[in-house]
C-alpha cells in the first residue's frame, strides 16, 4: 500500500544568471527550509540551474550571430552541469540530509559526443542521495532553439515513489498532446510542470492537463528581476530598457479535477507547499481515466520510441 499523503514545496526563485554556485545556494538554502516544513517532495524551475537567460539575443539574427553573443553563450555552456556529475553530487548529499525527493531544472552539457551541446533538463534525485532519471525537453521554444538541443524519447521519465509515480514535462512540452499522453501511459499520479510562462493562459494549461490526466499537477516558475543580471553581460543592453521584474511567476499546485490546492504566486519570491492527498487521483479517475475506459484502443494508438538517439560515429581501421 502506497503512501497516500504527501507535502510537496514549489520554490519560485531566482539565482544570480550564469552564477552557479549562487543556484546550488539557493538550492541548498530553500531545500533545507522546505524539508523543515515537512516538505517531501522540494520543486525547482525550468533551468534554475544557472537560469533562464530571459531577454537576451545573444547577439542573434537570422543569418548571422556576433562575437558578443558567442561570449555569452560560453559563459553560459561554462555554467552549465553535467549529469551525473559535481551538482548532482551535491545535489544527492543535500536530498541525504533533508530526506526529500528533490526535482531541478537544469542547463545540462553533453558529455557523451561533441561537449559542446546544452540540453534544458530536469533531474531527479532521491532521498538516499541517488540521481532517480532526467528528462530532455524535446523542443525548445521558439528563440530557445539557439541555446539547446532536442531530447528524444529515452528520457520521457515516470519515476515510482512510496507516495506515487512522479515525472515532468517542461513548459511547452505540456501544449504537445502526444507527450502528455506518454506521460500519462505511465501512470503519472503527479505531472511536475517547470516553466518560463508567466502569463494567465498558462494558469489554464494547468487546470486543464490536471482534469485530462486525473493527476496532481506542480508548476514551478521563476521570479526575475533584473538584479539578478550580471552587469557585465556582453549582451546586456539587450535587457537595459526591460522593466525591473523580467518574470512575475505563477507557480502553483492543481489536484486532479482542476481545482487549486496552492493559488498562483505573483511578484514574488516565495515556497508554495501544500499536502497532497493521492487518494483523490484514484477518486478522480472513477468517471474518467484516460488510459483507461476513456481511451478507446480500437480507435486510437500511440507509438512512443522510446530509444536513445545515438549519433554515428567514425572509429577509423
Amino acid at each position: 500500500m502506497k503512501q497516500r499523503r504527501i507535502r510537496v514545496a514549489v520554490v519560485q526563485s531566482a539565482p544570480i544568471l550564469f552564477d552557479k554556485r549562487s543556484a546550488m545556494d539557493k538550492i541548498i538554502s530553500n531545500t533545507r527550509e522546505a524539508a523543515g516544513q515537512g516538505a517531501h517532495l522540494v520543486v525547482f524551475p525550468e533551468v534554475f540551474l544557472p537560469g533562464y537567460p530571459r531577454g537576451l539575443y545573444f547577439g542573434t539574427r537570422v543569418g548571422s550571430r556576433d562575437s558578443a553573443g558567442r561570449q555569452d553563450w560560453e559563459r553560459y555552456w561554462n555554467s552549465a552541469i553535467e549529469v551525473p556529475g559535481a551538482e548532482t553530487d551535491e545535489l544527492g548529499e543535500l536530498a541525504r540530509e533533508t530526506g526529500v525527493y528533490l526535482v531541478v531544472g537544469v542547463v545540462e552539457r553533453d558529455r557523451e559526443f561533441s561537449t559542446g551541446t546544452l540540453y534544458n533538463s530536469i533531474v531527479y534525485i532521491g532521498p538516499d542521495g541517488s540521481v532517480l532519471g532526467k528528462h530532455r525537453k524535446l523542443v525548445p521554444t521558439g528563440a530557445e532553439r539557439l541555446l539547446w538541443g532536442q531530447g528524444d524519447g529515452s528520457t520521457l521519465t515516470v519515476i515510482d515513489t512510496p507516495f506515487g509515480r512522479i515525472g515532468g514535462l517542461i513548459c511547452w512540452e505540456n501544449y504537445m498532446p502526444l507527450a502528455r499522453m506518454a506521460m500519462y501511459a505511465q501512470g503519472i499520479d503527479i505531472l511536475i510542470t517547470p516553466t518560463a510562462d508567466a502569463r494567465d493562459t498558462w494558469q489554464a494549461t494547468l487546470r486543464h492537463i490536471a482534469c485530462e490526466g486525473r493527476c496532481f499537477v506542480v508548476s514551478c516558475n521563476q521570479f526575475v528581476t533584473k538584479d539578478s543580471y550580471p552587469d557585465d553581460l556582453a549582451c546586456y543592453e539587450d535587457i537595459r530598457s526591460d522593466p525591473d521584474i523580467l518574470c512575475r511567476g505563477g507557480s502553483a499546485i492543481v489536484g486532479p479535477l482542476g481545482d487549486y490546492v496552492a493559488e498562483p504566486l505573483y511578484n514574488r519570491e516565495g515556497i508554495l507547499t501544500a499536502e497532497l492527498d493521492l487518494s483523490q487521483v484514484t477518486q478522480s479517475r472513477f468517471d474518467f481515466d484516460v488510459t483507461g475506459h476513456y481511451s478507446r484502443p480500437d480507435v486510437f494508438q500511440l507509438v512512443i520510441n522510446g530509444q536513445k538517439q545515438e549519433i554515428a560515429r567514425f572509429t577509423g581501421n
